[in-house]
């Protein structure tokens, strides 16, 4: 997959509240670009989003670190490993080359310890829904057992997801994989959360959307001068930020962009970052207006 001519990236170091804000690099892999992008031409998304031979773009599992004394938090964990022993002989065998994953790069355990962490040390992991690239990495089979990769943690998720991976449509049932949540039942980590939560973590908030699976949420970091939104895949990649550019895999267009609006009007009200799981090429940007829409002001890689 070739690189696209992209704007300046510019590198920075945030601090929102008591928390560092780290980008988790959890692996490249491929999807399809028709499906990333919907009903926009690929004329128009291949420009900043170029497909290799079978149609697939480059795609980030980005993760977020917050760190503070007292907690490592996580945001989403990636597509992880094990997939064999995960998804069976027939699915897991197939899993690497059918999304094209990058085993060579970064994955989700080297890059904590790129900042001095393991396993052991995460104290919370927030999951925005329980998709495989989004989830994968919540469990791993490294004892020969399925369980949840990071032993002292709390898992935080959308009560309504669960029920969802449980009982998945027949659009999603390739996405919702029960390793990666039944091991977190089993070992009883997992948190429900009902609904938008205002500070059930400190500083920390999440705002529900249904447009791209039901039970999605947004990770809302935010102190009295600066706030980030994680997005997840209500926005997965800075080319997402305009309005009517969504994506095939979300359940309902019209309720994904009314969402996206009414998340992209929050930046008006003081320093803001909008931090994408799946760009290759860039951690976050601000955003400003553009008539009735709006559009990137500026890309960061996060220091």
């Amino acid at each position: 997959m070739t690189s696209p001519k992209t704007p300046e990236v510019v590198k920075k170091q945030l601090n929102i509240g008591p928390y560092e804000v780290h980008a988790i690099p959890t692996g490249i892999f491929g999807l399809d670009g028709g499906s990333m992008f919907g009903t926009v031409p690929k004329v128009l998304w291949e420009k900043t989003n170029p497909p290799d031979e079978k149609n697939r773009i480059a795609m980030e599992a980005r993760a977020l670190l917050i760190k503070s004394n007292g907690r490592n938090i996580l945001i989403d964990t990636g597509n992880g490993s094990d997939f064999v022993a995960k998804y069976g002989e027939k699915l897991g065998s197939k899993f690497a080359e059918m999304y094209a994953v990058d085993e060579n790069g970064p994955n989700l355990i080297s890059s904590l310890k790129s900042h001095g962490l393991n396993p052991g040390d995460i104290t919370d992991v927030i999951l925005t829904h329980l998709h495989f690239d989004h989830a994968g990495g919540a469990t791993s089979a490294a004892s020969g057992k399925i369980a949840p990769t990071f032993p002292n943690a709390r898992y935080y998720l959308q009560k309504s997801n669960l029920e969802t991976a449980k009982n998945p449509n027949v659009r999603e049932k390739a996405s919702y994989f029960q390793a990666n949540f039944q091991p977190l039942i089993d070992a009883g980590v997992l948190t429900y959360i009902d609904g938008n939560t205002k500070n059930f973590l400190p500083h920390i908030s999440v705002i529900v959307s249904n447009g791209h699976t039901q039970g999605h949420q947004v990770v809302h970091v935010e102190d009295g001068q600066k706030q980030l939104f994680y997005c997840g895949d209500v926005i997965p990649t800075s080319s997402h930020i305009r309005s009517a550019w969504i994506m095939g895999y979300d359940l309902n267009p019209l309720e994904i962009i009314r969402e996206k609006g009414e998340l992209l009007k929050l930046s008006q009200s003081k320093e803001t970052y909008f931090f994408f799981e799946h760009d290759p090429y860039c951690d976050m940007a601000n955003v400003e207006k553009l008539n009735d829409d709006y559009k990137v002001k500026e890309r960061f890689f996060l220091t």
